[in-house]
């Protein structure tokens, strides 16, 4: 593959990584009792998104890492998970 391609795919779990990361250590409005007027309870006391961004990069970084090594250096891909559905030809 070639470098855009990697890049493409690191960036695509950079991405899903970063709504599973997002809620976690998330403080809402009405748990810290600082509701702000105008603002729904459930928005972040404090919204940490350099923190966010780190912890997203170092996860998305291990979960590439390892796709890598299966991929490239064992070989294993797409045609080496099990089928799930019949195959109608």
């Amino acid at each position: 593959m070639q470098f855009v391609s990697y890049f493409a795919v690191y960036f695509i779990v950079w991405w899903m990584t970063l709504f599973a990361v997002l809620p976690f250590g998330l403080r809402t409005q009405a748990e810290a009792n600082e509701v702000v007027p105008g603002s729904v309870e459930s928005a972040p006391a404090r919204f940490r998104g350099g923190r966010v961004v780190l912890t997203t990069t170092i996860v998305s970084a291990l979960i590439y890492g390892g796709w890598y090594i299966l991929s490239v250096r064992f070989g294993y891909g797409i045609d080496s998970l099990p089928q799930l559905y019949p195959n109608f030809e």
